[in-house]
């Protein structure tokens, strides 16, 4: 039976012009789930990343923790299917202020409530998005992303070894969609599950030809030993 540990990416740029790069925070984040590889002395026969630069910052810094002997020295595979859905649109159909990061960051800056107000808002705008009453709207739909991430998946699994270790750092929305699949949950729960997704936390999947199911969902031990709440973060 194989394995694929899903890693969602490192704390992005959240509320800066460019969102795709890590923050510092989201580079020791990586780093410290690279030292639990190492310490647990995991070795990965294939690593796989989405195409987006949060991506391979985070496996980088991640994978640059484990011991020489546990590295993998053939190129890594890159997989546009596992990127995540464009935030930045979803958003902006619902509220076309929202258009201008500085706008975001006037929002955000406005009072110390702000960032619960813009969670209502993007919630929103993922309901809109999901409907199905505004598809043209979107350069992906919502049944669109779906189809991308399930397909990514099945890739994988076809591609694969029968007893592969796979780790594939990619984002919350596209992992959230997989477990949706895997487990037949409904839109708005999806939805729920997307907003509890830490960064750089793991999602580990089993697979044997025609079947693959969830191990576990969302573990981010390697944070929390640290006894420090501020390293978990969930944007």
């Amino acid at each position: 039976m194989g394995q694929i540990y899903l890693v969602r990416h490192g704390q992005a740029s959240f509320g800066s012009a460019n969102y795709d790069q890590l923050s510092d925070l989201g580079m020791e984040q990586a780093r410290l789930l690279g030292e639990w590889f190492a310490n647990s002395r995991q070795k990965f026969n294939r690593v796989v990343t989405g195409s987006l630069k949060r991506h391979r910052q985070t496996a980088d810094a991640c994978l640059a923790q484990l011991p020489k002997a546990h590295r993998i020295d053939t190129d890594w595979v890159t997989d546009p299917g596992f990127d995540e859905y464009d935030h930045h649109e979803v958003m902006v159909r619902h509220r076309p202020e929202f258009e201008d990061p500085e706008e975001v960051k006037r929002f955000l800056a406005s009072s110390p409530q702000a960032k619960y107000a813009f969670q209502d808002i993007f919630q929103a705008a993922m309901s809109r998005w999901m409907s199905g009453q505004y598809d043209g709207d979107y350069r992906e739909p919502w049944p669109a992303f779906q189809a991308r991430c399930v397909g990514a998946l099945q890739r994988l699994v076809e591609g694969a070894d029968k007893s592969q270790n796979i780790i594939v750092f990619t984002s919350g929305g596209t992992i959230s969609t997989i477990c949706q699949h895997l487990l037949g949950l409904s839109d708005r729960q999806v939805a729920e599950l997307n907003w509890t997704l830490v960064n750089c936390a793991m999602t580990k999947l089993f697979y044997q030809p025609g079947r693959v199911s969830l191990s576990y969902l969302n573990n981010y031990a390697h944070l929390e030993w640290l006894g420090q709440p501020e390293s978990i973060t969930y944007r």
